[in-house]
């Protein structure tokens, strides 16, 4: 398929490799039209399990699978790697690195990225966990400071090295806190013998006064005691104040000092210039209506983390999971084959089918409807979950493999540096 070529099927052209954009290329195998994805990488990763990687326990291509492979036997699509510049609705086109792509209807399903909330002090100087190279980046600060940390004469310099700060009580925090306190309890001193447990201590700060926010008043409670079991310090109702790259200041007055903040407290639409600006709401996500259509626009859908599906009855949207990008994607496949045959769209209807977070070892809440779990079984229905939502049977057998290693070990992964991060430079030697 090249970019511009003539069809006689309309093409949808998808921007964004992610839960939602895969969702919906596969819905369309086989209808009577063309599937274009547009991506900056040649992958889709498993985002939920981007801590892991950072933490040493699984590799990256562990959560990541080629898109071109996992589409290999459908006909009807095609991929492009590259970078998407900007929309052009009137021309029904969308500007990229690699010239010009016609479309009859767009989708964009871009996810998200970090969100600073405009503080270019904490942007520059803390670490996010949103994406593969991210992750890696993050496993190098952190094994490189504890190699630090080893040979270093001063007792602050290495306290700072060994202070680990998540800012974030979310799903996303909650998980990389427990993962750090169980390398500190677990991997430390049988990994570097110079070192003592104690030397590292794991915080999580969070501006609600509650974890898990979005999740039940119980699995709150018990996810904040199960980081306290395993020795993380847990501040609520808190905010970072500044942070100059050494010290970090909460505002409830304590001060921190650390070389490692890990940035897990928010997240905003990647949205995509072009749109305009009266379409972008709360949390610089893009509106549409019930059919995922972009306001404005009747050939323009979103989808997944970056759009908010305004209606009555979801007023803010719907939230930020891949179940919902998952659902979306579904439900538009069906809607494009229904404009296709000039039949009426159905409107969208989100299915929670509960929440998830794992702490640690046996350690995890679960929400499923009006049923609640903590402890191992939690645990084992969010292996079972995460496991089986991994895109290819290869990722489900090498992830499984790590996990039982882990579990019967205590201890997995290499914890290889392959790449330094110059924590000074903020980029990749």
């Amino acid at each position: 398929m090249h970019l511009n070529d003539i069809s006689h099927h309309p093409r949808v052209v998808i921007i964004g490799g992610g839960f939602g954009g895969i969702e919906l290329a596969k819905r369309l195998k086989d209808k009577p039209v063309e599937v274009l994805m547009v991506d900056k990488n040649n992958y889709h990763t498993f985002q939920p399990l981007l801590y892991q990687v950072a933490m040493g326990d699984i590799e990256a291509d562990s959560i990541a699978f080629p898109i071109r492979k996992i589409f290999a036997d459908q006909k009807n699509f095609a991929f492009r790697m590259a970078m998407v510049q900007q929309v052009n609705p009137e021309k029904n086109t969308i500007s990229t690195d690699i010239g010009e792509i016609a479309y009859d209807y767009l989708v964009l399903a871009t996810g998200s990225t970090t969100n600073f909330f405009g503080n270019d002090e904490l942007a520059k100087r803390t670490m996010p966990m949103k994406s593969i190279p991210e992750a890696l980046n993050l496993r190098s600060l952190l094994l490189q400071n504890i190699e630090k940390a080893i040979i270093t004469e001063s007792q602050e310099e290495k306290e700072a090295l060994l202070n680990f700060v998540v800012v974030g009580g979310g799903p996303t925090g909650v998980e990389l806190s427990g993962a750090l306190a169980e390398m500190r309890n677990y991997v430390l001193t049988n990994d570097y013998p110079e070192l003592r447990k104690e030397d590292m201590k794991v915080y999580l700060v969070e501006g609600k006064e509650d974890l898990l926010a979005v999740m039940s008043a119980n699995a709150s409670k018990k996810a904040r005691d199960f980081l306290i079991e395993l020795g993380v310090e847990v501040h609520t109702g808190v905010h970072v104040k500044s942070y100059t790259g050494d010290a970090l200041v909460i505002d409830n007055g304590k001060l921190i000092q650390t070389r490692n903040v890990l940035w897990a407290a928010g997240v905003k639409g990647e949205t995509v210039k072009g749109i305009p600006q009266d379409t972008i709401v709360r949390g610089n996500r893009i509106q549409t209506n019930e059919f995922n259509q972009v306001k404005g626009y009747t050939n323009i859908f979103a989808i997944g983390d970056v759009a908010a599906v305004i209606t009555p009855e979801t007023p803010d949207g719907h939230p930020g999971v891949a179940p919902a990008a998952i659902q979306q994607g579904k439900q538009l496949a069906k809607n494009l084959v229904h404009l296709t045959n000039n039949e009426p769209m159905e409107p969208f209807k989100y299915f929670d089918k509960g929440s998830l977070a794992t702490i640690g070892k046996n350690l995890a809440v679960a929400d499923l409807g009006r049923l609640h779990f903590q402890g191992f079984f939690a645990w084992l229905i969010w292996g079972f979950v995460h496991l089986m939502s991994l895109v290819s049977a290869r990722n489900r057998v090498i992830v499984f493999i790590n996990w039982a290693g882990s579990y019967f070990s205590n201890s997995s992964g290499s914890r290889l540096i392959i790449r330094k991060y110059d924590a000074e430079k903020m980029k990749i030697e």
